[in-house]
Parts: C-alpha cells; structure tokens; sequence
C-alpha cells in the first residue's frame, strides 16, 4: 500500500487501492469486480456526510484550478454541455503477483506488463464534458469560492494578486455595476439595484463563441468557461442526462505543465481511449475529474448562505410582499407589471400533455423603446442577475439572427456538440430584447433561429441539429420579452403594455433580504400543486362562462388561466388553489386586458 490509507482529502486514490486490497481478500475471482464498486463509494460517502468531510473539499473553479493539487478529492458544480461515449481502461492488473487498480485515476501507479494478459481487466467509464451553467451570476460563486480551504497549495504572492485583480474586474464587469458599489455590497452587506453605468441600451452581451471549447486556463482563462472532463464510472446512463446539472465529487487530475509523448508505452497511460479527446482536450488545458459521487442539482441548491426558513404562512407573505414592493419600484410603480413578473418568476413547466407544456408563463412586456430600455430594461436586468442564479439576455437584432447560431449542432469532424446560445440548464431565464429589431431580410440561419426561438417559447423545445436527422430537447425556461409592440416573432403567454408612473431611487437591499427573496423564489417554485374538487367545479363553471363571453378563448387560454390561479396560490405558499386566490388570478388577467 501507497500513501496514506485513508486520507480521503490528499491522497483519495490511496483510499481507494486500500478499500481494492481489502476487498479483494475476501474473493476468490477478481472477475467479481467488473463494473462493480467493492466498498469505495460507501467510504467517501460515509467521509462526506456522516462525517461532515463535504465542507471540506475545495472546489474546482478558474479562481482555485491554480492551487489544486493533482490527485486531490475536489468539487466541481457544472452542466453536462456533451457526452463523449465511453472510454476503455485498465481497471486492474497484476503487479507480479499482486493484483493493483487504476480505477479513479489516469496513470498506472505501479509498473504493468504491456500487451494484452489474462493478468489484466479491461473496463469502462463514460466521458462527460461539462462547462459551468451558463449565465451563473456572480453571486453564487463568492459563496462557491469561500468553501476553499488548507488543502489547497500557496502560489506564490505576484500571482495571487494577479488572480485577485482579475477576479475584481470580473466581478465588475458581470454586475454592470462600478466599483464603489461591489464594496459597498460586501463591506457594507448591501447591493445597489439600479447602479448602472452604460452609455447603451442594450441590456447585456451575448457571447458568441462556443462556451464549451477547449481554452487554456493557466495562466490566462476565461473565468465563466472553466470546463472539465468528468469521468463516471459503473452508474446507470439514465442518471445523467444532457444540459443536467451536476455536482461531481472526484479525483483530479491536472497538470498544465505536463506532456505525454505519443508513442508512449500502455505501462504508463491508464487508458485505452480515442485519441481526438486528448488531442482536443489535453489534460494540460482542461482538468479532468473521476467522480466517486455526483448529486443532481437544482436551483435551490444554488442559494448558498440563505437562512434556513420554514414554510411558515406568515413568513412567506412578509417576503412575498418585500418582494412584490421592490419589483413595482423596479417598474416605475407599475404594479400590474410587477404583479405578472412575480408570477413569470415562479413559472415552472411541471408536466407536458402532447405538444403542450404545462406551467409555463412568458411575459411580453410592450411599450419599451430605447429611452425606457436604458432606464426600466437596466434596471430590471440587473435586479434579475440579483435574484436568480442563471440569466441570459439576448440582444435580437437581424444581423443577430442571420450570424449567430442559436441551437446546438454536431460536429461530425471533431465528434463534438458545438453548443448554441439556447443550450441553457433547467430553471434559467431568458431576456429577450426586441427594442432594437429593425426592417430586414432574414437569411436561411435567421430564418431557422426565428423557428427555433418560437418552438422554445411556445413549447419549451429546442430544436438540436445533429446534421443527418434534428431532436427537440425538452427545455424550462423562463423567457421575458421586451418590445416595442407586441412581439411577431415570440407570442408570448401574457403580453401587457408596460406603463411606468415615476422613476424612484435607488434602493439599498440588505444581504439578508436578497437571501431571502432568493430563497422564496426558488422554494416557491418547487411545491407541488393540486385543486380540490370543490375548486374544479368553481373554475370549471368560470371557464365555461369566460368562453361564453368571448368565443375566441381557447384551449391554451384556458390552461393560462389555471397557470396563473396556480402560480398565485404558491407565491402565498399554499400548494392548493382557493377561492380567494383564483379571484386574484382572475382580476390580474381582467387588469391586463384592460390594456390590450
């Protein structure tokens, strides 16, 4: 035995080959060990969670990839941007008479005899290229970085200030807000709302290039881009899922300084895999990770240092109302408008029936033009980036449309997913800015970008190009339209024209109440829901007579209505639909058409 048996922080793979070494003296056929774990898991979960080891483990970000030492347990938070396929590798082998592992590592720890041998096992392991969610706010990696700890090697003091200022102009550029303000919100322990300097009206920039290619991260990265191949071993297919998000918890293994030659020998390399992933992803540019343990996340495990609150009916409607007051100050005390965004926010899709998906409420806000963009859209931009932990705002112009591609599609020569804007995890947002849309002639790109951003709001689909044949991926995304008119383009499930009475001032939010309305949002939006069968008959009898009135209502409006009454009913916390907030739900919609 290496190292130390059972330091599961430094020296994981030690843990691992002892657990091996013990197991495999209590069996007579090694084959028992094929796609089987013998006991390894079971100790790093009882290290992780009975022993409270997971606070911990460091996490692996562009912040900390510096310090981490190679074959150190890490944490890595990341959406599944492609699935590789599977790998071959040597699993065990013999070491002379003594049978060794290389399961949860790269290379060989002791000498192997080359070839192929009766003395060795040949297993395999599916390869994940994940990236960070896309559009993670920058608030959720302060409390994602503040989980480092000791075990992370000291660099030396020029380039721990090269990496601090770095991060500070990151962190500047990602609020849209000035200097003095981050301090403030940190020092302080508040955050500005609308402290924005821009001398545009655009809402935000897009990236163009493909989030999930391979870049250098040391010493010069991107801070949003860190990927990471992630290695999975002996778990189920259906456990992961593309544009899933995961927190795997593994093995790391990365040198940037390292360099394998290429007619190098089987009795170093662990593996027995395709060439391109190496050539495309070298270990010296993107880290990989061998997971021992993976957990499927979702928006609510994103809200890091929020109080533990219960759901209790008074504390939900104090926060329900902090909220909905500071939302109206947003809007220029448009208070419908801020009404309809509480529910935009809470909307989730909680079931599909045929092409429908059910629980979905976009919302085109009208009436914004370049002036009210730069002082309403801004403002509402930022107070989102404040509140959810994944935004997008996309600026929808027709050069936009005609150049970049939205959708993801397969690039057969590099075996890759290249992905497009729209590969977004479960439970993001999307801004649309439509202000800046002017007179054009759409090409074939444009045209099937304006296809597939209508299938994504009308179906929450989005179509992927895989070149030979195109699957539509179910997607949940809240989108916001802002317009000048009611959209062509994106119908919307609400549209309301957006009128502003004043401009107030500025806000100054305290931490803990952010926290809070984080906290509301997220927990809100994931109770279940159900109507009695007294309610059914009340909103079946209403529904009857709203049809009466209006022949032109449907299907689709009908399920808007029950949305909407649903959606008000959890923004009080309750998980059943009464009277008194099917009421709501029906005066908010007679208040919208009164504008229409």
């Amino acid at each position: 035995m290496v190292g130390v048996a059972y330091d599961c922080l430094l020296n994981p793979q030690g843990a691992v080959r002892s657990t091996f070494e013990n197991a495999l003296s209590k069996v007579s056929d090694t084959a028992a060990f094929d796609g089987k774990d013998w006991g390894a898991i079971d100790l790093f979960r009882k290290f992780l969670y009975d022993d409270g080891g997971l606070s911990q483990v460091p996490v692996l970000n562009p912040s900390s990839i510096a310090r981490l030492k190679s074959n150190t347990l890490v944490r890595f938070r990341g959406m599944i941007q492609d699935m590789l396929g599977n790998e071959l590798y040597v699993g065990m082998y013999k070491d002379g008479e003594t049978w060794r592992t290389n399961k949860f590592g790269d290379f060989f720890q002791f000498p192997m005899a080359t070839g192929s041998s009766p003395d060795m096992r040949v297993w395999e392991r599916r390869l994940l290229y994940c990236v960070p969610v896309p559009g993670q706010n920058s608030w959720i990696e302060y409390s994602s970085e503040s989980l480092l700890n000791p075990i992370s090697i000291s660099s030396s003091p020029q380039r721990e200030k090269r990496h601090r200022e770095d991060d500070t102009a990151m962190d500047d550029i990602d609020m849209q807000v000035t200097n003095e303000e981050v301090q403030a919100s940190t020092s302080n322990k508040k955050m500005r709302e609308d402290g924005i300097t821009s001398n545009s009206s655009n809402l935000g920039d897009t990236p163009t290039a493909d989030i999930g290619s391979a870049t250098s991260v040391l010493p010069y990265f991107d801070r949003n881009s860190l990927p990471c191949l992630v290695k999975i071993y002996d778990s189920p297919e259906s456990d992961l899922k593309l544009n899933d998000v995961f927190e795997f918890i593994g093995v790391l293994t990365f040198d940037p300084e390292f360099s394998v030659d290429k007619n190098v020998d089987n009795d170093i390399l662990g593996y027995l895999g395709d060439d391109d992933t190496q050539t495309q992803m070298p270990p010296t540019k993107v880290p990989r990770l061998h997971c021992l343990i993976h957990k499927k996340l979702s928006n609510q495990d994103f809200i890091s240092g929020s109080p533990t609150l219960e759901l209790k009916s008074h504390l939900v409607k104090e926060i329900r109302e902090t909220l909905l007051r500071h939302l109206t100050t947003i809007l220029g005390n448009d208070g419908v408008a801020a009404n309809l965004m509480l529910l935009h926010l809470l909307s989730k899709v909680h079931a599909r029936v045929d092409s429908t998906a059910v629980g979905k409420l976009s919302l085109n806000l009208t009436c914004f033009n370049k002036e009210t963009l730069s002082v309403y859209g801004l403002r509402l931009n930022l107070a989102l980036k404040n509140l959810l932990p994944f935004t997008h705002c996309v600026p929808l112009t027709v050069d936009y449309l005609n150049k970049i591609p939205l959708a993801p599609k397969k690039n057969y020569q590099t075996n890759r997913l290249a992905s497009g804007i729209l590969q977004l995890a479960e439970g993001s947002h999307l801004t649309i800015d439509e202000t800046q849309l002017q007179e054009g002639r759409l090409n074939p790109i444009g045209l099937e970008n304006a296809r597939v951003l209508q299938s994504l709001l009308e179906h929450q689909k989005v179509e992927y190009d895989f070149t030979y044949y195109k699957m539509d991926m179910p997607a949940d995304i809240q989108l916001l339209v802002l317009s000048e008119g009611k959209s062509n383009i994106l119908p919307a499930d609400l549209v309301l024209p957006f009128r502003p009475l004043s401009v107030d001032a500025a806000q100054d939010v305290e931490i803990e109440v952010l926290q809070s309305w984080r906290w509301y949002l997220a927990t809100m939006r994931s109770l279940s829901h159900s109507i009695t069968q007294e309610m059914q008959k009340v909103v079946e009898d209403d529904l009857v007579a709203a049809r009466q009135a209006d022949r032109s209502l449907g299907s689709l409006d009908f399920s808007r209505f029950l949305t909407m009454g649903r959606l008000v009913s959890l923004s009080f916390g309750e998980t059943t639909l009464t009277l008194e907030h099917w009421q709501m739900a029906k005066e908010l919609e007679r208040l919208r058409k009164e504008r229409l």
